[in-house]
């Protein structure tokens, strides 16, 4: 069964295949990589106002909200650049590492949003600890939100 904890660890083992590919120099990103990078930064600004994670001071659900919306934003992102998202709980990221499981590995944090806004509707609140790890997965420095600073192309 997919934990958070597993999809967290997948997320970041994922996310750092593919930065570390990118910094050994045998992923290089070409401009369309760029770019979606760029919009899907843009389109998931948290507006944190420079607080940093986590947001206890913000709703639960517009904390889930904020992680949720990442969910949306890279399956578009992927479909534009034709990339598949994959599983990436208990599963190794394949080499070489590009685009493909970049987008993978926040995805899999992501769409943990998504099913705890399901669970919003209903009346159960996520664990808090748990929405603040996924918070600070995705924002903050040394985060999915400084990615670009990891890049050198």
């Amino acid at each position: 069964m997919d934990t958070f904890e597993r999809r967290l660890d997948g997320g970041w083992e994922w996310w750092s295949a593919a930065v570390e590919e990118s910094q050994e120099g045998r992923w290089v990103r070409d401009a369309v990589e760029r770019q979606v990078m760029r919009d899907i930064l843009s389109a998931t600004d948290p507006l944190h106002g420079g607080r940093m994670a986590p947001f206890t001071e913000d709703s639960a659900r517009v904390r889930v909200g904020r992680i949720a919306n990442w969910a949306g934003v890279l399956r578009l992102a992927a479909r534009a650049g034709g990339w598949v998202l994959q599983p990436v709980t208990g599963r190794r990221p394949p080499h070489p590492a590009g685009m493909a499981e970049l987008l993978s590995g926040v995805y899999a944090v992501a769409e943990q949003g998504e099913l705890w806004m399901k669970q919003l509707l209903v009346g159960e609140q996520p664990p808090m600890n748990e929405l603040a790890k996924a918070e600070s997965f995705l924002t903050g420095p040394g985060t999915v939100e400084d990615l670009e600073l990891f890049f050198y192309d």
